[in-house]
């Protein structure tokens, strides 16, 4: 079964920078797509940004565009969430995710659409 583990997350100054990590397993990534969500108290679970496992294209929500950076090492099966100039605004659980792309190129950016998710990692930032 597909296992995703979150870890990196933790406390930091406005300014900034952290760096995610998921640890997949499980099965080859190869035709999937790698998510990462964000959820904060009383909001719904939001998309941050996407990395195609094949070649690792990204694709970001505008809020955090410019500022993070996905990307994957295959040979480790991890994807990662580098974090930088980060505000209090970006306080949240964030969580990994994964879909089966079934050879599509799209991104998808719906929550729903992730059947696999992992457990989720803190990030608070302060101001």
């Amino acid at each position: 079964q597909v296992q995703l583990v979150e870890s990196g997350g933790g406390l930091v100054q406005a300014g900034g920078s952290l760096r995610l990590s998921c640890a997949a397993s499980g099965r080859s990534f190869s035709m999937y797509t790698m998510g990462w969500f964000r959820q904060a108290p009383g909001k719904e679970r939001e998309f941050v940004a996407a990395i195609r496992w094949s070649d690792g294209g990204t694709s970001y929500a505008d809020s955090v565009k410019g500022r993070f950076t996905g990307s994957r090492d295959a040979a480790k099966n991890t994807v990662y969430l580098q974090m930088n100039s980060l505000e209090p605004e970006d306080t949240a659980v964030y969580y990994c995710a994964a879909r089966y792309d079934g050879g599509r190129r799209y991104f998808t950016r719906d929550k729903n659409s992730y059947g696999y998710w992992g457990q989720g990692t803190q990030v608070t930032v302060s101001a």
